[in-house]
């Protein structure tokens, strides 16, 4: 799991208990459109910035995103393939 490999990154940051919550509540639940992570330097964790309501777009989404900051995020992206079945997928950003 995501979550699994963060904690245990080399970069010696820790990873918020409320951060794999919120992942589960989104990839079980769909709870939420999109999730953003950012690194607090102060508690040297990553923990959660903002919780996209799942009515949001992508749009909206990038929007809190910073233009000078990075940030983890995961967005839950809804389509309808050629064979017009609706389907929905999980997408890491890592966002430089």
């Amino acid at each position: 799991m995501i979550f699994d490999l963060w904690a245990n990154a080399a970069s010696g940051f820790a990873v918020n208990d409320d951060c794999k919550l919120k992942f589960l509540e989104l990839k079980a639940k769909r709870t939420y459109r999109f999730i953003v992570f950012k690194i607090d330097e102060k508690k040297n964790e990553v923990i959660v910035e903002k919780l996209g309501e799942p009515a949001e777009s992508y749009e909206d989404f990038t929007a809190n995103l910073p233009d000078n900051e990075c940030r983890y995020a995961v967005y839950d992206f809804d389509f309808v393939t050629v064979e017009n079945c609706q389907k929905s997928r999980i997408f890491f950003v890592g966002w430089l």
